[in-house]
């Protein structure tokens, strides 16, 4: 019984550290057409972020990336890495870029975990003021 009861207790316990980490699948909508668009797993790589896209949606429009350059110019979409670089600041994520595949765009970008299923996504050009804001929902 008592091992029972400290197993349900741990997997409690890693449930909610889990919910706490920007890590997983998250489901993203377009900012400005309030469509879904695709599923990106984030993960770490020798504590650096990256974020790569592992599923289209019906709203997603494009899926390859025919306005990329270099090698990434009519690439599929699934299976790009979207984020990178991304480095641990406090509570937010900072220094990376993020790549817009419908454009074939690189911005700057900052991830702020805003509760443990919502995550605040920030690109921009130079200033974080002139830039757009996506948030993200994790996917059950």
């Amino acid at each position: 019984m008592k091992r029972t009861l400290l197993f349900a207790l741990l997997m409690v316990l890693v449930g909610s550290i889990q919910a706490q980490s920007v890590f997983g699948v998250w489901k993203t909508i377009d900012d400005e057409e309030n469509v879904e668009k695709s599923h990106v797993e984030i993960y770490e790589e020798n504590g650096i972020l990256y974020g790569k896209v592992i599923k289209l949606l019906e709203g997603a429009t494009a899926t390859h990336c025919n306005d990329c350059e270099g090698d990434m110019k009519g690439a599929p979409i699934v299976g790009m890495v979207i984020l990178k670089d991304m480095k641990k600041d406090g509570d937010m994520y900072t220094d990376g870029e993020i790549l817009d595949p419908g454009t074939g765009s690189t911005y700057s970008c900052n991830l702020k975990l805003e509760s443990p299923d919502k995550l605040y996504v920030r690109g921009y050009l130079g200033f974080s003021l002139l830039g757009r804001t996506q948030y993200w929902y994790r996917v059950k």
